[in-house]
């Protein structure tokens, strides 16, 4: 690759590495399990997906707990229920009643059985991104696989400035297989990278487009994923802030970098450090969310749920998420102009001093015309007080085991069903339980 090893860093010279990253695809498709949920990731799509790693959860009943299998199996209902999510993701709890040697297995096949969108896989060793490429063969076939990319791992660097093999056996596992992987290095300014952002901007870039060109050297034109995870802290406590003015700086420039290379770019999303979703999760929530949007971000992993640094996942928030990303999606569709939206015809209805209620061009746009929230609370204060006074958090409650009640799994054949059960079975008999 035309590194130079002193002591314990490896020095490119200028160019090679992006160089190397130019074999990366611009954008590609993610094959799902029902094509009709298939992603482009790239270009100027921009696909949400929900919260991951969090070893907690939260809602309005059970209150903050360690996640279980159980609030795994809800959450992934949930999101194939949310039309604004359009990606499964893949830990969007911790199944800590699960081995951690065996949890992998369990959310794979809750994931591939219960949901037919677009998924990750595992990372945390080789033999488990093994096992979801073994798993995703099951549904796909090989050979699809090899000219279809149907799975993604996703990864952080160990900022500052280490590729460890955690890193590069994931790249060697997915690329190798001819699948993706989403490089994010996670930087906190002041910790694992210089206080100043744009010091912290500089590594980030290094990292990860040194692990493209590896990635590149696998398998050239194996789709890669640039990822930016910058946010900044509390320098007195040392606790990671979200939604703070620096790390939503940085998703714009990394946006115009991430463009500049042509790469597809993955952002963080709907980030807050509140423990609940309340007014600071809201605003914290809104402010990263929108400039991940503007940002042009590509893959926006943590759309929804977030709550507590990372440390959970609300399934009020989940909801709460969901429901501002379609009107996120709105936004990034842009105001159409046509002789029909300037609504010429109207006025030939209209008087001056009139009203446009009921003129033929709000009839035809009535169900369409706004974007309507599905928690929000428009009415007057006397029917709201009728029906409770609930506020947002409660409304959300309702709605998610309101969906979970209608929920129906998808269609999937019983032999694939079998032949992911019996993968699962025969590899949980051949590891040994581990709880770390």
């Amino acid at each position: 690759m035309g590194a130079d090893l002193r002591s314990d860093r490896g020095l490119f010279r200028a160019g090679t590495t992006r160089g190397r990253c130019t074999t990366a695809p611009r954008q590609f498709t993610q094959v799902a399990r029902n094509p009709d949920r298939s992603v482009i990731i790239g270009g100027a799509s921009q696909i949400f997906a929900p919260v991951y790693g969090a070893p907690f959860v939260r809602d309005l009943q059970g209150g903050r707990r360690y996640g279980a299998i159980a609030d795994f199996e809800k959450l992934i209902k949930l999101t194939y229920q949310l039309p604004s999510l359009h990606h499964g993701g893949f830990v969007t709890c911790e199944p800590c009643d699960v081995p951690v040697s065996k949890r992998h297995l369990d959310m794979l096949y809750i994931h591939m059985r219960y949901s037919d969108k677009a998924h990750l896989g595992a990372i945390t060793t080789k033999e488990r991104a093994e096992d979801s490429v073994a798993m995703a063969r099951i549904v796909f076939g090989e050979a699809f696989m090899q000219s279809n990319c149907v799975i993604l791992g996703n990864v952080n660097t160990n900022s500052p400035l280490l590729v460890d093999k955690v890193v590069t056996e994931a790249i060697r596992v997915y690329c190798g297989a001819g699948q993706g992987i989403i490089v994010a290095p996670f930087v906190l300014s002041g910790a694992m990278g210089p206080v100043s952002t744009a010091g912290s901007i500089a590594q980030a870039l290094a990292e990860a487009m040194m692990c493209c060109a590896y990635s590149q050297l696998v398998r050239p034109g194996a789709p890669f994923v640039l990822g930016n995870f910058l946010s900044s802290m509390n320098l007195r406590s040392g606790a990671p802030t979200f939604g703070m003015p620096e790390p939503v700086m940085s998703n714009y420039i990394v946006g115009q970098l991430a463009r500049r290379l042509g790469l597809p770019l993955r952002c963080g999303g709907a980030l807050t450090s509140s423990k609940i979703a309340d007014a600071q999760a809201a605003y914290e929530s809104s402010d990263s969310m929108h400039s991940t949007a503007l940002a042009g971000s590509n893959f926006t992993l943590h759309a929804a749920g977030w709550l507590e640094g990372g440390l959970c996942t609300g399934f009020e928030k989940l909801v709460m998420d969901a429901d501002r990303l379609g009107a996120y999606e709105v936004l990034l569709n842009g105001l159409p102009l046509d002789t029909d939206t300037l609504a010429r015809d109207a006025y030939a209805e209209v008087e001056p001093a009139g009203h446009f209620l009921g003129s033929s061009h709000t009839l035809r746009h009535y169900e369409t015309a706004f974007f309507e929230a599905q928690l929000s609370d428009s009415e007057n204060a006397e029917n709201w007080e009728e029906r409770g006074s609930k506020d947002m958090q409660q409304r959300a409650f309702k709605r998610w085991n309101k969906l979970l009640d209608a929920y129906r799994p998808p269609p999937m054949d019983s032999a694939l069903d079998d032949a992911l059960k019996g993968f699962v079975a025969k590899r949980k008999t051949e590891l040994p339980d581990q709880w770390y």
